[in-house]
C-alpha cells in the first residue's frame, strides 16, 4: 500500500512542469529549514554555536547514512572530490557566521536577512559564471538592499545590533555555494550531493567544536538528530528545486519563509515581527518575485 501510494504521488509530480516541481521542492525545503532554524536557534542557546554547528552536520550526515549503506558507497562517490569540499569549506564559512548571529536575532529577522541570498546569486552568477546582468537585476539588486537596510538599520544602534551585519555577511558565502551546488547538479544527484555537503561540512566544523565542547543531555541529542533529518531533508528538496528549474523561477515562494518563520518565532519563543522586518522582507521579497517574473518573461520572447 505504503508503495503504491509513492507511486501515485511520483506519477503526479511527473506530469507537473519543471517550473511547477521546483516551486513545489522549494517550497518544502522552506518549510523544513524554517523549522529547522527554529529548533537550531534554542539548541544554539544552549551549546556553543561551534559546538551546535558540528552536531547538527553531524548528525545529517548520520541519517543519510542508512541510504549510502544500502545503495552501496560507490552509489554515492562524487565524480569530484575537490569540488564536494570546495563547496563544503564556502557553505561552512557561512555557517560560521549565520551560528554566532542565530542565538540573538529573531527568527523573522533572520528569514527576512536571508532574503538577501537570491539577490547575492544574481550578483555572483554575474561575476563568477559571467550571465547577463541585465538592467532588471540591477534594480532589483538595489531594492532588496534597500529592504536590508530596513530590516537591519532600526536594530544595529541597539545592544547587540551588529548581530545582524555578521548575519549578512553570511548571506554572500551562501549564495557562492549555491551557485556550486547548481554547477554541481549537471553532473551529480542530489543524494551525493546532500551527503557530501554533510561529511564536508562535519570535517571542517569538527575542529571548532572540540575546543568548546560540552556533552549535551538527552534532549539536547534528540533535538540535534531531528535538525539532522530536517537539514538533510531541506537540502535534497533544495537541490532537487535547483535541478527541476532555474534558480530565479522558484524565488517566488519565499514569501513563505516569513510566514512559517513568524509562526515558529511566535509559538516557540512567543517572539512578534517587528514592523520593519515585515516590510522590509516584503521589500526584499518582492524585489527578488519581480525580477523572476522578468526573467521567465524574457525567455519566452
Amino acid at each position: 500500500m505504503a508503495e503504491t501510494a509513492v507511486t501515485r504521488l511520483r506519477r503526479r509530480l511527473a506530469r507537473l512542469s519543471p517550473t511547477a516541481r521546483g516551486l513545489l521542492w522549494s517550497t518544502v525545503s522552506g518549510l523544513l529549514f524554517c523549522t529547522l532554524n527554529a529548533l537550531m536557534r534554542g539548541l544554539a542557546q544552549e551549546l556553543d554555536p561551534l559546538q551546535a554547528q558540528f552536531l547538527r552536520y553531524g548528525f545529517g550526515f548520520l541519517v543519510m547514512l542508512p541510504f549510502v549503506l544500502r545503495s552501496g558507497a560507490a552509489t554515492y562517490w562524487p565524480r569530484s572530490v575537490g569540488a564536494q569540499f570546495t563547496r563544503g569549506a564556502v557553505h561552512t564559512a557561512g555557517l560560521l557566521l549565520w551560528f554566532a548571529a542565530l542565538p540573538h536575532i529573531a527568527l523573522a529577522d533572520t528569514t527576512a536577512i536571508g532574503f538577501t541570498t537570491p539577490l547575492f546569486i544574481m550578483i555572483g552568477a554575474h561575476l563568477f559564471l559571467h550571465e547577463a546582468m541585465r538592467w532588471e537585476r540591477w534594480v532589483a539588486t538595489a531594492v532588496g538592499f534597500a529592504g536590508v537596510m530596513l530590516v537591519v538599520g532600526p536594530k544595529v544602534s541597539g545592544a547587540g545590533g551588529h548581530y545582524q551585519i555578521v548575519m549578512l555577511g553570511s548571506a554572500p558565502l551562501f549564495a557562492l555555494s549555491y551557485l556550486l551546488t547548481k554547477r554541481l547538479t549537471q553532473t551529480e544527484n542530489a543524494g551525493v550531493i546532500v551527503v557530501w555537503q554533510a561529511i564536508s561540512i562535519t570535517l571542517f566544523s569538527l575542529p571548532l567544536a572540540v575546543t568548546v565542547w560540552r556533552w549535551p543531555d538527552a534532549w539536547q541529542w534528540l533535538g540535534f538528530a531531528a535538525c539532522g533529518a530536517l537539514g538533510s531533508g531541506g537540502h535534497y528538496c533544495l537541490t532537487r528545486s535547483f535541478r527541476s528549474a532555474d534558480i530565479s523561477a522558484t524565488q517566488s515562494v519565499k514569501f513563505l519563509d516569513l510566514l512559517w518563520s513568524s509562526l515558529l518565532s511566535w509559538a516557540m519563543f512567543t517572539e512578534l515581527p517587528t514592523q520593519s522586518t515585515l516590510i522590509g522582507g516584503a521589500v526584499i521579497s518582492g524585489s527578488t518575485l519581480w525580477v523572476a517574473r522578468r526573467e521567465r518573461a524574457a525567455r519566452t520572447t
